[in-house]
């Protein structure tokens, strides 16, 4: 046991990101019977929708999970009353401070991890209470650094400045991958692309089948005034670029989201006016499979390509 599964009262190190419209109680439940820890992703659901997965991913899967909760969602207060009175165990939060919410949630017994992109921000999360720190490179998909500092630059830097638990996300798809971040002194890691592109994921198919189709340069980390994502070009990213030749400003690109520009192309398939996030890991998924075989496949590579270097060094 290390001290990520000691933390999570897991078999393994590898906790699936709790990713918008991607991560309901299916994908969440399925990680978590593999033996990593599966996290409802809140940022794409009403309260009382994530209340019925949070319930229905009890009723799939006897083991621990999580939910992920972005702190800048408008119904904050509700989904914190709603995690506190389904008694979630496992709460990662990101996208906002820490300070606020952290000394509720660990007065209910929660374990609290929070997302970083720096080590100023690991420093700040530590200060507030959380029991765990999630570094983050721009490699990823999701909503990172500004400063675009590469996943195997960030976990270095951040470790030497918590004493906390460090999980490293970013770029992070295959048990040779895990087993590089660990060598960086990371204790687990969290992986989001390579479960979007699962049989459970709640992405829709067209969705998925692009994420197989992805490769290397053909995502970008843009829309940095609003909040940094990384996106597979089409048409969306375009003219969001286009918009950028104008020199727009941060209202223009608001204009230009919209709303549920991410659910659009997510979970509603279209690829070619949706905002499709995903990592530049991309590039080496190549088809979509169960939750589990993805969990079991990195443990085998990584103790594998473990095994493989022990017996390198010794010639």
């Amino acid at each position: 046991m290390n001290k990520i599964t000691q933390l999570f009262k897991i078999q393994y190190p590898i906790i699936q990101a709790g990713m918008v419209w991607v991560s309901g109680y299916k994908l969440a439940s399925a990680v978590s019977n593999a033996g990593g820890l599966g996290l409802i992703g809140a940022g794409s659901m009403y309260p009382d929708v994530l209340r019925e997965h949070i319930q229905k991913c009890k009723n799939a899967t006897s083991r621990p999970f999580g939910v992920n909760i972005p702190l800048l969602y408008p119904n904050i207060e509700e989904i914190i009353k709603i995690v506190i009175e389904e008694q979630v165990k496992i709460v990662f939060t990101s996208a906002g401070n820490p300070k606020t919410w952290t000394p509720l949630l660990k007065e209910h017994g929660v374990t609290v991890v929070h997302v970083v992109s720096s080590a100023y921000f690991a420093l700040k999360a530590q200060d507030a209470g959380v029991d765990a720190i999630v570094a983050e490179g721009f490699e990823a998909g999701g909503h990172n650094g500004r400063e675009e500092t590469t996943t195997f630059t960030l976990i270095p830097m951040v470790k030497e400045k918590i004493a906390i638990p460090l999980i490293a996300a970013g770029g992070i798809a295959t048990g040779q991958g895990m087993l590089a971040a660990m060598a960086l002194g990371a204790d687990g890691v969290q992986v989001g692309s390579r479960f979007a592109a699962s049989e459970e994921s709640s992405a829709h198919d067209n969705f998925k089948n692009l994420i197989v189709a992805t490769k290397e340069g053909d995502t970008q980390l843009t829309l940095k005034e609003i909040t940094p994502v990384r996106l597979i070009k089409n048409k969306f990213y375009n003219d969001v670029q286009e918009l950028y030749k104008k020199c727009a400003s941060p209202e223009d690109l608001k204009i230009l989201l919209g709303k549920a520009r991410a659910k659009k192309g997510m979970f509603e398939g279209d690829l070619v006016e949706g905002e499709l996030e995903i990592g530049q890991v991309s590039g080496i998924i190549h088809e979509i499979k169960p939750a589990a075989e993805i969990v079991i496949s990195m443990m085998e590579e990584f103790q594998r390509t473990k095994i493989e270097i022990q017996n390198n060094s010794r010639i």
